[in-house]
């Protein structure tokens, strides 16, 4: 049985997940791809704290460890600033090795340069989680794009906000408490400021301008708009008059052929896409000329869902048998 090494590079979360996915799903992995993915190196920043039990052997905090690793073919990468992981990636697609990644930070900005990288290489580039954790959209876009095009992109693209404009909606909550119990079940972070302020969104946003037009907006010409803007009284009166606030991400090309995109709360009416999509769950809704209007939706964030799309982005890699060297 061919084995193939791959490394996590960050070890919070989503990396967790990765490892007690490919571990959980061993034996299942081996028979559908008939390779054996063995989990060779882990990065951290801190190699003396184990995290996971029995995983003391892998953690180092060097990169070039990772990338001296005999027969490393594959790099998940889960870290969540642009640096260093930018540079990482570049290192692991140099020296041959398939990526996949869930740093829409880094991705946003710098996609486009490692696939045409990768594709020099012969290798491949998996981003599937970087922009709405367990919710296939990447993959779904990939085959529309074989025959149709895409006008136009409207998507709920963080759970966090959407669940706070649910609670609120629902709950008669204010900002302020919806916040605090987005935290509490640990939906936002400490400093909730990329989620609420529409960032993550936005950067999340470019990743699929990138995929449908093949170019991003300019950054400085989108109009980004948190849901802190939002007050009770506005949900309210929404809602009376059978509407609901999303927080929606948008992004088309107008007839002058322009890329042009936008992250703000939307007023929705029963008849929209999004309209149904509640508490922490993302959607998608892409508009193209054949099929009409697809939505995708499912779980936006979370260890399992993101880490699982990655594991399904190293299957689909390996399916394609494009590049690979097994060692035996």
């Amino acid at each position: 049985m061919a084995t193939i090494k791959a490394a996590i590079l960050g070890f919070g979360t989503v990396g967790q997940g990765i490892y007690h996915i490919v571990n959980e799903k061993r034996a299942e992995l081996k028979a559908k791809l008939g390779v054996e993915l063995e989990i060779a190196k882990i990065l951290v920043r801190n190699p003396n704290n184990e995290r996971v039990e029995g995983t003391a052997h892998l953690l180092t905090d060097s990169y070039e460890d990772v990338l001296a690793v005999e027969g490393l073919q594959v790099v998940f990468e889960a870290i969540v600033n642009e640096e260093p992981a930018y540079t990482y990636l570049k290192k692991a697609i140099e020296q041959r090795c398939h990526v996949v990644t869930a740093n829409k930070v880094m991705f946003a900005k710098h996609g486009m340069e490692l696939q045409a990288l990768a594709k020099t290489k012969g290798v491949h580039v998996g981003y599937e989680a970087t922009v709405a954790g367990g919710v296939p959209v990447i993959k779904t876009m990939k085959n529309i794009l074989l025959v149709n095009d895409v006008h136009r992109i409207q998507g709920i693209l963080n759970g966090t906000t959407n669940y706070m404009l649910t609670k609120m909606r629902q709950e008669n909550w204010t900002y302020d408490e919806a916040l605090a119990e987005a935290q509490r079940l640990g939906y936002a972070e400490a400093d909730p400021f990329n989620d609420v302020s529409g960032q993550d969104a936005f950067k999340k946003l470019m990743v699929l301008s990138d995929l449908a037009f093949g170019e991003q907006p300019n950054w400085d010409d989108v109009e980004v708009i948190g849901i802190d803007t939002l007050t009770a009284t506005d949900l309210e009166q929404a809602k009376a008059n059978g509407l609901r606030y999303r927080h929606v991400a948008e992004v088309e090309q107008n007839e002058q052929g322009d890329i042009v995109g936008k992250v703000a709360p939307l007023l929705v009416g029963p008849e929209h896409p999004l309209y149904p999509i509640d508490d922490v769950f993302n959607a998608v809704a892409m508009e193209t000329n054949y099929i009409g209007t697809l939505t995708v939706t499912g779980p936006g964030a979370g260890m399992y869902p993101t880490a699982s799309v990655m594991v399904e982005d190293y299957a689909e890699i390996i399916g394609k048998r494009a590049g690979f060297t097994v060692s035996i």
